[in-house]
């Protein structure tokens, strides 16, 4: 009884490690990601054309910050930075497709 009771500890504690490796994501996904669902709300009429372009526009601009980082080498306070603006537009993505104007 008691190795089950450190059996399913043992496991209940490996369980959110395997989360967490499996909702972190690179940097290169985020943005292909993120990039996709900008397309994706341009083509179905969830995003006008000025919030896709006002979208793209902050989307170019992250990709550019991201290149002036890793030309020092990403540093972890760096990649808190990206991960930050990443989770910000991330938000106003999903806010603008949701905000129920469509392209005319």
């Amino acid at each position: 009884m008691k190795s089950l009771i450190l059996a399913a500890a043992a496991l209940a504690a490996c369980v959110p490690m395997v989360a967490d490796a499996q909702a972190w994501r690179t940097i290169n996904q985020r943005q292909a990601n993120q990039f996709a669902r900008i397309q994706q709300g341009i083509r179905n009429g969830a995003l006008t054309r000025v919030e896709g372009d006002r979208l793209k526009q902050q989307f170019y601009a992250l990709n550019r910050l991201e290149q002036r980082y890793r030309i020092g080498g990403l540093s972890l306070r760096e990649r808190q930075d990206l991960d930050r603006r990443f989770d910000a537009l991330s938000r106003r993505i999903y806010v603008q497709k949701r905000d129920r104007q469509k392209y005319r």
